[in-house]
């Protein structure tokens, strides 16, 4: 099919990453995270100052230095999927102003299971590859005795992470809901799995997936 324009939406833990990655290469469209963007255009001159200025003083970026990043980034994207962005009401009305969306999806993933995931991963500090304890741990013993688990996996900072999803992001969600954009795929199947039902949500073959909202 033609490029698509994906917003993928989910909280911390949900596997954006993993399938916007693969969402990216399936459709040949731009990977566009916050982050990323915010780092190729650090320097970027805004009403408000540069990204670098809040970044180097350890402050969050404030939302309209945010926007005219995302601003600039999809404007150079035929297709994209766009993970991490918007993540609060504010955010998804400005988006609304830029850009026409072909699909909103949702990776639905229930709370304690999303705490599983996130509490569960370890990392490398040689290599920085990361594993999870339940799911993909390496054949290599010693490299599994020297896997740490970083700070903000610990359970009470997922909590708090999470907590602070709901306040901000959760409305979002059901902003599209209520609109009757959302595509709901349930996230919690294998990798493969939830690949398979957001392409089939793209391609139009919605059945048996998500909950039931209407297509966009």
């Amino acid at each position: 099919m033609s490029q698509p324009r994906i917003l993928l939406l989910g909280a911390p833990g949900a596997g954006k990453g993993t399938q916007s990655k693969r969402l990216a290469a399936e459709y040949d469209v731009e990977h566009i995270t916050t982050g990323d963007a915010l780092r190729a255009n650090k320097d970027m001159e805004t009403e408000y100052g540069t990204p670098r200025e809040y970044m180097e003083a350890g402050e969050l970026v404030p939302d309209p230095v945010v926007n005219e990043i995302v601003a600039e980034a999809l404007s150079g994207a035929d297709g994209f999927v766009l993970d991490g962005y918007p993540r609060n009401l504010d955010q998804a009305e400005y988006l609304e102003g830029i850009t026409d969306l072909d699909h909103v999806v949702y990776l639905d993933v229930d709370e304690e299971t999303l705490v599983e995931r996130l509490t569960g991963r370890r990392v490398d500090p040689e290599t920085g590859d990361n594993y999870h304890v339940e799911f993909d741990m390496p054949d290599d013993e010693a490299v599994r005795e020297r896997l740490v688990q970083r700070e903000d996996d610990a359970e009470e900072t997922v909590r708090e992470r999470l907590r602070v999803y709901r306040e901000n992001t959760a409305p979002v969600v059901e902003h599209y809901r209520e609109t009757g954009r959302l595509e709901t795929v349930d996230g919690e199947g294998t990798p493969d799995d939830v690949f398979a039902a957001i392409r089939d949500v793209i391609e139009g073959d919605a059945s048996g997936d998500g909950d039931g909202d209407e297509p966009t």
